[in-house]
């Protein structure tokens, strides 16, 4: 019984470890990102919108943000899957963006950016 729980208890802290890894990579590939968009408490609209509370939002609705009216349009709502597809190629998922940006090719940048995001909520808070 003492090796089944120290397993598990093995088996929590290197989970644990692995997700702030993820997160803390997340945070290093969100730097790409970083020159055009914001995210945390205070974020402001720069050359693209702030991405706080980016999941579960319409595309192209972000207040005080001007988009473009492909992106307006193109009746998204942002999830995991989505997400995937269009930081792989934004003007490839929604022609006519106006997001300059070549694209992520790594799945493990797009899967802990995508986390990094996900703990924003719209106000900007973990």
């Amino acid at each position: 019984m003492r090796l089944i729980i120290a397993a598990a208890t093995l088996a929590s802290l290197a989970a644990g470890s692995a997700l702030a890894a993820d997160l803390e990579h997340g945070a290093k590939v969100f730097k790409k990102c970083s020159t055009c968009h914001a995210v945390g408490p205070g974020a402001k609209s720069r050359v693209g919108p702030p991405l706080n509370g980016l999941f579960g939002r319409k595309s192209g609705t972000y207040e005080g943000y001007s988009y473009s009216d492909a992106n307006k349009n193109s009746g998204i709502n942002w999830d995991e899957a989505t997400f995937a597809k269009y930081i792989k190629d934004p003007k490839g998922v929604i022609p006519g963006t106006k997001m300059v940006f070549a694209g992520l090719t790594e799945e493990a940048d797009i899967t802990d950016l995508t986390a990094y995001l996900k703990q924003y909520k719209a106000d900007g808070s973990k």
